[in-house]
Parts: C-alpha cells; structure tokens; sequence
C-alpha cells in the first residue's frame, strides 16, 4: 500500500517552480508591450532570454538594451532577481510577514535551495539575506549611478546604475550597454571596475558564508566550508588576474593599450566575472587563446555553494584537488583546515564533476553538429558560459540556430539548479540494500 502521506521532493519542487517561472516570464516578453518596437518578440527568443534572466546567466540572442522597453527590462530584472535569490526566498519572506508558521515541507525546501546541512533558523537566514542584498545592491546601485552621470542623464543614470548593479550581485551577465559591447567603455575606469567586482563576489560567496562572517563578532568561528570559499576564491582571483595581465599584456586588442593601472584593472575584472557573471571589459573574441582556455576553467568552477553562482561551485573543487593531493603524497584521509572530509562528500563532488563534464562534453558535440561554420573553441566556451551560467560569448549566441537555442536553453536550466538536484528530481526514492556485497578489487592508473 503506498503511504499518502510521504514527504514532499524538494528538488522536484524547485525544479518545477523555476520552469513556472520561466514560462510566465516568456509569456511576458512575447507581449508587445516588451519590445522597443512594439511588435512581439519571438517566442524561442523570449523562451532564451527568460530562461537566460531566471538562470542568472546573462546569454542573450537579441541585445536586451535596444530590444526591450522598460516594461520588458523590469520584467528581465525580476527574473534575475528571482532566479538569482530564489522563489521560496522571497515565498518565506511573505509567510514571515503573514505570521505565518514556516512548515517542515518549506524548510526542505530552503534546505535544497540553499545547499544547506541544517534546517534550523532558516527563517531568521532568509530575513538576513533579503536584508543583506538589498543592502549591497542599493550601495552597488548608487556608487554606479553617481559613475555613469557624468556619460548620461541622471534619471537614465540611476536606472542604469540600479540594472546593472542587480545583475552584476546576482550574478547575471544583462547589460543595458547596446550593441553587445556590455562594459567594454570602462575597461579602466576604477570606479566601476571595483564596484562590479566587489558585487559579484558579495553575490557569488553564499549566502551562508556571508552569514557566518556576520556572527563571526559573537562566534569568532569560521566553520572548514567558509575556511574553504574564502581561501579558493582568494587564491583564483589573484592567481587568474596574474595569469590574465601576463598573457593580454602585449595584446593590442585587449590590455595592450592601456595604461598600467588599467591593464590591472582589466585583469582582475576579468578574473573576477567568469565565475559567473557574464560582463565583460575585454572583448571576448579578440582574447588570446590561453586566456579563453583559462576563462573556460574559471566558467567550470563557478562561484560558492548556496549562492547566485553556477558552475560545479568552488568547494567541490577544492575537495577534489585536495584529494588529489592527498592520495599524490600517499595519505589515507582527507583533510582541510584540520578537519577530515568523510568519504561521502568527497564521492558528492566527484559525481558533480563528472556530471558537468559530461554535460559540458556533450552540448559542445551537439553545437558542433548543428552550428556551422565556426572554431571549435567557440562550441566549447559557449557551452561551458551556459553550464557555469555565465554569460559570457564568443558571438555565438546571435547566431545560434533554433535546435542550437533549445540545447543552450537546457545547459543553463541544468546549470542553476545543478546536476544533482535534477538527478534527486527525477529519480525515484530508492531503499537501501538491506545487504552489503562483496567488494570487487579494480586496479586504477
């Protein structure tokens, strides 16, 4: 007899609300009222860019600063910020106004959402992150506004600096720029540069670390996967914008003619956006081939668990290269910051690697398959852009043909809620062997 009452799938849950979501959000673009034009947008298009906004990628097939009318960017804007934070993020902000009781079924949900271990005061972490993101969006909005004044009317302005500011914290690569050229203008220009930098990676850490830096006054405790978020991303950014500045030095179509300051300014910021905001100040196509091949690198890893970044996420890439390291030098356990990581997560992250290669792998075969006429480094870093929802192109985008849209619009709906997430939502609930089995000896290496 089937037991009614079994509990719910959180990860069918979210999968299912983020596809709602983005079925209302193309219904959205395809009315006329969206287009600057006034006649309505395709409906592959308006599927590509509502799954692009709710995905917090930023891969866009029309321009979003000369296609859409102010209707039809709110209407991006809300996508990003939904998809960027979460829709029981802000469903549990309501029941906290309401008063009412948060259920065990929405604390799993939370639970999911956040790629948390605790379902406790969850209540309380939702209030801080609303609060906290608001907080840094309105300081992001504002230093942005006051920057781009002085190129435009103030009113634009501060819609401007607003746009650019929730996207960029969320982790979405939109921009209002026109032309597909994104923040290419202010290659050099510290202001911005910084600003946008600071925001993603406010917005890529997750939000339980951000958490845990606050109570750190009370607490003065860091817990081993904030120890690990920080350190990786401290560690990649630095080493990335070394790497970048060394290899686009001499490269006149990138940071060859700027000054020293600037060629900084353009190393870091690149290092900093593929994981996973999708703006640019460099002009991808016109990037050296060992800083596209980096870019991809960077795209696959992603930001922090529980946060508005994809990609495999930065702790499942440090326990594997720990791993690694471990068995290298002979060790039998695994260990970071003098804690030992037991052999389930260490499995976890080995099976989100290898997910997001596979799939990685595969839309690159597809798109070489289906798209014509292009390099095949373009095929791979459009696929990774759209897994790591990123945003960043090569130029392919526009020029995808519609089954290539479909493939890209399914990399990126994988991409945010993750391979594993999926993987629990359409699967089954599978008992436990009530036995063990033998063990089988295979050699490896």
């Amino acid at each position: 007899m089937k037991n009614r009452n079994k509990s719910p799938n959180p990860s069918k849950i979210l999968v299912i609300g983020f596809a709602v979501l983005i079925l209302i959000g193309t219904i959205l673009l395809t009315l006329p009222i969206a287009t600057e034009t006034g006649e309505s947008l395709p409906f592959l298009d308006a599927l590509f860019t509502a799954t692009s906004a709710t995905c917090v990628t930023g891969l866009v097939v029309v321009d979003t600063g000369d296609t859409f009318s102010t209707f039809g960017e709110i209407v991006i804007l809300s996508l990003i910020q939904l998809g960027g934070l979460g829709f029981m993020t802000f469903a549990t902000f309501i029941f906290i106004i309401l008063g009412k009781k948060i259920s065990l079924k929405d604390r799993l949900l939370l639970k999911e959402a956040f790629n948390t271990t605790s379902t406790e005061d969850l209540a309380t972490l939702v209030k801080r992150i609303l609060i906290f993101t608001a907080l840094t969006e309105s300081i992001g909005a504002t230093l942005l506004a006051v920057r781009f004044s002085f190129d435009m009317p103030v009113k634009q302005a501060i819609y401007y600096g607003i746009f650019h500011a929730i996207s960029v914290f969320n982790n979405a690569g939109f921009d209002l720029m026109g032309e597909f050229k994104s923040l290419t203008n202010y290659v050099d220009d510290p202001i911005v540069v910084l600003t946008i930098c600071v925001l993603i990676l406010l917005g890529g850490l997750g939000f339980i670390v951000v958490n845990e830096l606050y109570e750190y006054r009370q607490t003065k405790r860091l817990s081993v996967h904030t120890k690990i978020i920080l350190s990786t991303t401290l560690i990649l950014v630095v080493g990335a914008s070394f790497l970048i500045f060394l290899f686009e030095y001499g490269n006149d179509k990138t940071l060859g003619p700027l000054s020293a300051v600037g060629k900084a300014l353009g190393a870091l910021f690149h290092s900093v956006s593929p994981r996973t905001a999708g703006a640019n100040t460099l002009s991808i196509s016109d990037l050296t081939h060992a800083t596209l091949f980096l870019t991809i690198f960077l795209m696959f890893i992603g930001g922090g668990s529980g946060s508005t970044a994809g990609g495999i996420k930065l702790s499942t890439f440090a326990v594997l290269m720990v791993t690694a390291l471990s068995q290298l030098q002979g060790k039998e356990e695994v260990v970071i910051f003098r804690h030992r990581i037991v052999i389930a997560t260490i499995l976890k992250a080995l099976t989100v690697v290898i997910s997001g290669l596979m799939i990685v792998v595969i839309v690159t075969f597809l798109l070489s398959i289906t798209e014509h006429g292009h390099a095949f480094i373009m095929y791979l870093f459009e696929a990774t852009s759209a897994f790591g929802t990123v945003g960043l192109s090569m130029g392919l985008t526009p020029e995808l043909s519609p089954i290539g849209r479909i493939f890209i619009i399914l990399t990126m709906f994988i991409g945010r809620l993750g391979p594993l997430t999926l993987g629990f939502a359409i699967s089954k609930n599978q008992r436990k062997d009530a036995f063990k089995r033998p063990k089988g000896n295979i050699m490896i290496g």
